[in-house]
């Protein structure tokens, strides 16, 4: 799998990770879709990873993404960020996975 982030996404990422430690991940979330099928995908900052969790190596840092949900996402992604909508956006060359990702902090208690 290739992730690409645009520069303005890479800024604003590094914004939202300012001063706080943990792993960055592209989270296919479920709950609440009604099926595994129906997910959504979002970046979250967790303290600690899964089992299933497998590093892809971008060229502004790690993003880790679950093993078995990886089924749910093209080979070739790109996180970008539209300044207008303000939010993140997942693409690959075929299609939009999310136009309005967000970004969630769980290592907030």
């Amino acid at each position: 799998m290739n992730i690409t982030i645009t520069e303005l996404a890479a800024r604003k990422i590094k914004e939202k990770l300012a001063g706080k430690s943990g792993y960055l991940k592209l989270k296919y979330d479920t709950d609440g879709c009604g099926c595994v099928v129906s997910g959504v995908t979002a970046l979250w900052l967790v303290s600690e990873l899964d089992k299933d969790d497998w590093e892809v190596k971008t060229d502004v840092g790690s993003i880790y993404i679950e093993k078995s949900k990886e089924v749910f996402l093209d080979e070739n992604l790109k996180i970008d960020f539209s300044e207008k909508a303000n939010c993140f956006q997942l693409k690959s060359p075929n299609q939009y996975l999310n136009p309005r990702m967000s970004f969630f902090d769980k290592t907030v208690g």
